[in-house]
């Protein structure tokens, strides 16, 4: 099958090298899943009277009311709270992308394919201008 020695070590030596390729590859990603893990995404409202936390799905895990949120209307409270917690899948957005771009590179295939399917799902796309980190 092999006209010669030479193509067969040409052809193990480039199978050694997708293997480790692909195993270096595999080590970078479960980093990258135990990294992700433990991120969360945090945010106050501008007046500091609200703060939300998001897990890595970008649930909410924890809110944090300041006693002086009785001094408005519950519906403007609701309002903050919705703001911040965009604002927290937001944070939470940028933590990922950061950690995605250390592990896997920027330009990276699979990087920009967890980063935009990120994006997609955590939808940072909605303007945050009233919510703060």
């Amino acid at each position: 099958m092999w006209a010669d020695e030479a193509a067969l070590d040409a052809a193990t030596r480039r199978l050694d090298g997708w293997e480790a390729s692909f195993t270096d590859r595999a080590e970078r990603v479960q980093r990258l899943a135990a990294q992700v893990h433990t991120l969360t995404g945090t945010a106050r409202s501008p007046d500091r009277s609200i703060e939300v936390t998001v897990d890595p799905t970008g649930l909410l895990v924890d809110l944090r009311l300041d006693e002086q949120t009785r001094r408005h209307s519950a519906a403007h409270t609701a309002r903050q709270i919705m703001v911040t917690a965009r604002a927290a899948r937001t944070d939470l957005l940028r933590q990922l992308t950061e950690a995605t771009t250390r592990v896997l590179g920027a330009d990276d295939p699979t990087a920009q394919a967890i980063i935009a399917s990120h994006r997609q799902r955590l939808d940072p796309g909605q303007d945050t201008p009233d919510a703060h980190r």
